[in-house]
């Protein structure tokens, strides 16, 4: 079978920037059906290869090649639409969907209507008057309702909520063309992406599998990079002896690459110790950090969230919209919370009561005595532009203390991506990525003993999120991050809260992918929908205060239970490992390993139907 012909072709291009080489010597294809997740730092050339990839940017040198008749889609972070459109112009228009009923019966273009919420903002809509996250939902929208060979996005997650990157990652798998997508977002890329693509340095380095083989396969390649040179060599010459050795030998090749990713899995760094990081936090804040007790909350207008859309706009004027009503909501020292909703839903609110910059309507706010927050918003407004990157550090402070770390200003920003010689230019000459980055080293650097960051992860390339999280692993104080993106709040947070559009707020022990399943089975509203759960489905039973008093003790007897299996758990991978030589002792092992994932599995269960009715 021959492999399938390439939709485009780079042959060693070279692009330059002035004096800064983006590419050099590149080559490579991308196939039909193939879905290509590109990585890379800020700066790094991932757009530049977008860029010459799709023809708006020509190479100095090279040659691109595209078949003949490649049908292609881009869709780019600049978000421009014809001036005097309306939705329907731009995503159905004309010269495709004559009439009505031609869309409407197309099953795959009603998804995508729903899935960005397009329904919710009004066809008719102008898009002249929307924010910057409606109209790139509507530019996506246009690109995804196409019969395209190529599908090529740049940022395609940003100002989705989680339900809307969950919905986009299951319609680009089950498209049939192929795919090239510029993302921050590591849940996206692990489930879309056949092949990974990392620009850097001038290079694209290609991998096999999505973001999670990726960091591996990158991983071992800087480890075999670190050792020295005679080590190297051996090496491959070791690879070389065994290729000319032949077929029969090449059964070995599978372990190889098994031990070696056991290997670095091993050298991972322990997990935060959320026990002592508790403790610590609550030396420092005391007993209270927030207390929300019956809160009310209305806002006028279309959305409170930055981007976050309410519904078409009202020509009559502004709308009131009651986004929280009777809340109550207890955050104390240590705890490390995600909180994810649908658009609109008040996410940005709640971080805005907590720190003061709203005030409730109804009920209070307390905070607690010793509290000094640091609030990371959407909107960079703070930075004086005639600064110097390293200036505006160092005016919070020069040494900072995370954790049991010391870390001077400039590291600081080293690992934030600012090299020694970006620190001294000016903020006015920053991009909006790197004012962020800044904004949040700044935050950093006063050592604040609870953060409340709103969409962290905007602009922030994988290297900078990968920073971000390791010293928020040793963060000791508290955390509250309203985010999209589910793998950085799997990664920092203990625990995740949702609110249902409805007014409420709801514990989630099963994460995100339960707040998933809750709105797949209509269990929360959108903002302004009235009731939540669908026609035809009774509302959860109703728990008593002994119930959910019994179930909070449950809950707690199964947390140890737990954590005595996985000690159990730990121990017995170590026997097996000391009793690998011995068949007999290591099936016995392997038995009793296999009962004891079990009754850990069943634990897990009852412990989240425990939880369940405690949070009830």
């Amino acid at each position: 079978m021959s492999a399938p012909l390439n939709l485009v072709n780079l042959e060693r291009v070279h692009k330059a920037h002035g004096t800064t080489v983006i590419l050099d010597d590149v080559s490579l294809g991308v196939a039909a059906g193939e879905r290509i997740g590109v990585v890379g730092r800020n700066g790094g050339g991932k757009s530049t290869l977008l860029g010459v990839l799709t023809g708006t940017q020509e190479p100095d040198s090279g040659r691109v090649t595209r078949r003949s008749d490649l049908a292609m889609g881009v869709l780019d972070q600049t978000g421009t639409l014809p001036p005097g459109t309306t939705v329907r112009d731009v995503v159905l228009p004309p010269s495709r969907f004559a009439a009505e009923h031609e869309w409407a019966g197309d099953a795959a273009v009603r998804s995508v209507l729903t899935g960005l919420e397009l329904d919710r903002i009004g066809l008719d809509s102008p898009v002249a008057p929307m924010s910057g996250g409606e109209r790139r939902r509507v530019a996506l929208a246009a690109q995804l309702i196409r019969p395209l060979d190529l599908l090529v996005l740049d940022e395609p997650t940003n100002h989705l909520d989680v339900e809307g990157v969950a919905w986009l990652a299951e319609y680009v798998k089950a498209r049939t063309g192929g795919l090239i997508v510029v993302t921050h977002d590591r849940w996206f890329l692990d489930e879309v992406s056949t092949t990974t693509w990392e620009v850097a340095d001038g290079s694209v380095h290609a991998y096999e599998g999505g973001y999670s083989a990726y960091t591996l396969a990158r991983a071992e390649r800087s480890r075999i990079a670190n050792v020295t040179e005679e080590r190297r060599l051996n090496l491959v010459r070791k690879e070389l002896a065994w290729l000319r050795r032949g077929p029969p030998a090449r059964t070995s090749k599978p372990k190889f690459r098994i031990e070696a990713a056991q290997a670095l899995i091993a050298d991972e760094p322990p997990a935060r110790d959320t026990m002592a990081l508790a403790g610590f936090a609550a030396r420092r804040l005391g007993k209270t950090v927030y207390d929300v007790e019956d809160v009310t909350f209305t806002v006028r207008g279309r959305g409170d969230d930055a981007d976050d859309p309410a519904g078409p706009a009202d020509p009559d004027g502004p709308r009131e919209r009651t986004l929280f009503r009777d809340l109550t909501w207890h955050v104390g020292p240590g705890d490390r919370i995600g909180v994810v909703g649908v658009n609109g839903a008040g996410k940005t609110s709640l971080l805005k009561l907590l720190v003061g910059e709203a005030q409730p309507d109804a009920g209070r706010v307390v905070v607690g005595q010793t509290v000094s927050a640091a609030y990371l918003s959407q909107h960079v407004t703070e930075l004086d532009p005639r600064q110097r990157v390293l200036e505006a550090v160092q005016d919070v402070a020069r040494i900072a203390k995370i954790g049991n770390q010391e870390i001077s200003a400039s590291t600081l920003a080293e690992r934030f991506g600012f090299a020694a010689n970006r620190q001294w230019t000016p903020v006015g000459d920053l991009s909006g990525g790197e004012r962020r980055r800044l904004q949040l080293l700044r935050l950093l650097m006063a050592e604040p003993n609870v953060l409340l960051l709103d969409e962290p992860t905007n602009d922030l390339d994988i290297d900078t999120l990968t920073a971000l999280e390791d010293l928020l692993d040793s963060f000791p104080g508290t955390v509250l991050v309203v985010s999209h993106d589910r793998y950085f709040v799997d990664r920092v947070c203990d625990s995740v809260v949702a609110l249902m559009g409805d007014g409420s707020l709801a514990a989630l022990p099963g994460g995100v992918e339960e707040y998933l399943r809750r709105r797949a089975a209509g269990e929360a509203a959108l903002p302004g929908s009235g009731t939540a759960a669908p026609v035809g489905r009774s509302s959860a039973p109703a728990h008593s205060a002994a119930d959910s008093r019994a179930a909070r003790k449950e809950a707690s007897r199964l947390e140890r239970r737990m954590l005595k299996l996985d000690a159990d758990e730990k121990k017995l991978h170590e026997q097996l490992a000391a009793a690998a030589t011995d068949y007999g002792k290591a099936a016995e092992l392997d038995a009793q390993l296999k009962a004891l994932q079990a009754e850990k599995e069943q634990v897990e269960t009852d412990w989240l139907a425990a939880a369940e009715v405690a949070d009830a």
